[in-house]
């Protein structure tokens, strides 16, 4: 099963990468029946609602670990009335706590430049042959590895904190599915304290001197 056939799957039906897989297992990989698997059990009633426009919403702040870590996202829906539900509220306020915590550096995955994935591919393909890895397998091993990567990066494709069986992106399509509308996270920001500072010289000069005392 490759990845690019889960990707269209999803592409196609709006439904979480978990529940891709487990539709073309039980099809033998065959895309069609995966879609219609995915509709009998309901899952792909969210893609009906992902072309709709998303202009209402809200942006959240999260403080984080006695104010060292602050997220700022913004989450879209079609309607103020939706803005304003405890489950919609919730969605948002668990998505900026993820992102305090697992450190995403953008939204989706068209959001990198082709620049920077083939800057990481080829870092990859490097540690590969590094490690002794057969040039004929090498391919391989590093689409898994820039799999691994973007799982890293990308808000949408990470594991959730508090669920690491459904990605953030499965999160916001089930909500989706429930809520009954159209939902995206636009952008967000992440700022940690003191991040890009330099030390003061006498704080370096004092680390020096305590790695040098032992």
């Amino acid at each position: 099963m490759s990845m690019a056939v889960i990707k269209q799957l999803r592409q196609r039906t709006g439904a979480g990468i978990l529940d891709c897989k487990k539709a073309l297992d039980e099809n033998e990989n065959n895309l069609e029946a995966a879609i219609d698997w995915l509709r009998a059990k309901g899952i792909a009633k969210a893609a009906k609602k992902s072309g709709r426009a998303a202009t209402e919403g809200t942006v959240y702040s999260y403080i984080h670990a006695g104010g060292s870590i602050g997220v700022l996202v913004e989450v879209n829906c079609e309607t103020d009335f939706v803005t304003k539900t405890d489950q919609f509220q919730a969605l948002v306020s668990d998505i900026a706590m993820h992102i305090a915590a697992a450190a995403p550096t953008v939204v989706s995955r068209e959001e990198l430049s082709a620049d920077d994935i083939a800057r990481e591919r080829e870092v990859q393909k490097a540690r590969v042959l590094e490690e002794g890895k057969p040039e004929h397998i090498a391919e391989k091993i590093v689409d898994g590895r820039m799999g691994k990567y973007f799982e890293e990066v990308v808000l949408l494709e990470q594991k959730f904190v508090k669920d690491d069986s459904v990605t953030v992106g499965d999160l916001l399509t089930n909500a989706v599915a429930t809520i009954g509308e159209n939902m995206k996270v636009r952008r967000f920001a992440r700022f940690v304290l003191g991040e890009g500072l330099e030390k003061k010289v006498e704080d370096f000069a004092a680390e020096v001197a305590a790695v040098a005392n032992g």
